[in-house]
Parts: structure tokens; C-alpha cells; sequence
């Protein structure tokens, strides 16, 4: 007899219309031949404890949790990874017979894409923003051994707090700039990450960068996945950069989502172009 009874896993937001990450891990579910469901929730802040122990109560392995959860869901967890609770904010709870652990998965995601171009230890980085993505990339980058984070912001307080918590927190060095005018990248900069929500679709907007200072060489990420090839991207490129998508670093975060829940190590390959697909005009 077949069974009728998958186990359960999804995500609490607002909006969870704009989420693609409900294709991406059940395709990689469906690949797997893993009876496993991904379901994606609309939840607003005042029904996130609902959410939540409606979620243990059916037996879920985990949910993720997006805007603008990442740090009210502190109140409901048991424990906290190391990173997550440096970054105080998580994206990932395990559920493991009621008792929930967060991790943030964001930086761990944004590390993993970012090996395939460059090794982080010993380099100096420049992140742009100083929000949750900023802040997961920024600790997971001076945690995976980046020598040194400067932390460009337009808002002084949310900039200097982030450089001295990974100053503080991380062996790695890190400095706040204010971003008044276009910013001029250090000629010593390895990476630069566009860790801001500027050029998400349907914007083409590009971040106050000196085109002049994004030298040949240069690694050039984006948070954006959508587009994939974001105009940011696209004058990195011209200027003779090596450029990173942010599709990777969501495939990564997903590959991490689901070997917590799982155990399993499921197809990146697949998520890929599920991903790819989903975000297609």
C-alpha cells in the first residue's frame, strides 16, 4: 500500500508571493524521490505564533522563515546555531520532536556560492547595506576567514553597529563607511556585494558605485536573484569583473535548508534550473 502521509515542510512570510523557493525545493524533493511537501505560507506578524505551533503540532521537520520574521522568531526557538546568534536573526528552524533550533542559512548560502570564485580567507570585502542579508554575509564571510569587512550604508547607526558586531563577534576586522555620493571601491578590495534590495525586478536601478573603481578582477556579487542578471551585474561585467549571481547563493541556502531538515544532500543542479525557470519573463 502506498503511503498518504507526507512529511512537511514550508514557509512563514509576507509576502510569500514573491518566494520562489517553493519550486526549488520541491523539485529537488520530487528528484529525490522524497515524500516531502514544501509549503508556502502567508503569515502576518501577529499570527507568527500561530504559525508556528501549528507547525510543531502537525510534526513539520522545519520551516524557513523570511520578511518579517527573521528576528521575532527568536521568541519561539530552543536553541540558536553559533553564526545565527551572532547574526540575531534566523531564516531556518529545525523542529526535532518540539524542540526548535534557528539557523541562518542566508550567509551560509552567500559563502558557498561565493568558493566557486574565490576562496574568502585572507581577502578583504566591501558589503553594501547594512540589513539582514548584509548582516548574515557579513558574519559568515569574517567566520569562513575573510580578513577584513567594510560595511558601506547610507544610515550611520545600522552601518556602525554592523561593523562592530563583526569586529567584536568575528576574528576578522571590519570598519564602517558612509555611502554620501558614489563609493569609490579600495583599490585592495577582493569582493564587493551588493547586499541591497536595489535592482530587484522590475527595477533597474544600479547602487551608487564609481563605475571606474570596479576594476578586471574584482569579484562582484549580487543579493538580487531576480533578475539573475541584474544591471549591477551587467556594468561589473563590462568593467572586467568576475561576477556572482545571487541565484547561487539561494540554491545553497536551500541545499543547506534541506540537509537540516533531511539529512539528505539533495541535487543543486536541479534546484538550479527550477529556480532559473521560476524566474523567467
Amino acid at each position: 500500500m502506498p503511503g498518504f502521509l507526507a512529511d512537511l515542510t514550508g514557509s512563514f512570510a509576507t509576502s510569500a508571493a514573491q518566494n520562489p523557493t517553493v519550486v526549488v525545493m520541491e523539485a529537488a524533493y520530487a528528484h529525490a524521490e522524497l515524500d516531502i511537501r514544501y509549503i508556502n505560507c502567508e503569515v502576518p506578524p501577529e499570527r507568527l505564533g500561530d504559525a508556528v505551533r501549528g507547525a510543531v503540532g502537525m510534526g513539520w521537520l522545519g520551516f524557513n522563515c523570511s520578511i518579517p520574521h527573521k528576528v521575532a522568531i527568536l521568541d519561539y526557538l530552543d536553541a540558536m546555531a553559533a553564526s545565527a546568534g551572532i547574526i540575531g536573526a534566523v531564516n531556518c528552524v529545525i523542529n526535532r520532536d518540539g524542540h526548535l533550533t534557528g539557523e541562518n542559512t542566508d550567509g551560509q548560502g552567500f559563502v558557498a556560492s561565493l568558493r566557486t570564485v574565490i576562496d574568502p580567507t585572507g581577502v578583504d570585502m566591501v558589503v553594501l547595506g547594512a540589513g539582514g542579508a548584509a548582516r548574515a554575509i557579513a558574519v559568515e564571510s569574517a567566520l569562513a576567514g575573510a580578513r577584513s569587512i567594510t560595511i558601506v550604508n547610507r544610515t550611520r547607526k545600522r552601518g556602525e553597529e554592523l561593523a562592530a558586531l563583526v569586529a567584536d563577534r568575528t576574528p576578522a576586522q571590519s570598519s564602517y563607511v558612509p555611502w554620501d555620493g558614489a563609493y569609490v571601491v579600495p583599490e585592495s578590495t577582493a569582493v564587493l556585494v551588493n547586499a541591497t534590495s536595489i535592482g530587484f525586478q522590475p527595477s533597474v536601478d544600479i547602487p551608487d558605485v564609481a563605475p571606474s573603481s570596479i576594476r578586471p578582477g574584482l569579484v562582484v556579487a549580487d543579493v538580487v536573484a531576480n533578475p539573475p542578471d541584474t544591471a549591477f551585474l551587467q556594468l561589473a561585467q563590462a568593467q572586467g569583473a568576475i561576477t556572482l549571481q545571487g541565484l547561487g547563493m539561494l540554491v545553497n541556502q536551500a541545499l543547506t535548508n534541506a540537509r537540516l531538515w533531511t539529512g539528505r544532500d539533495l541535487d543543486a543542479d536541479v534546484m538550479h534550473r527550477a529556480l532559473t525557470a521560476s524566474l523567467l519573463p
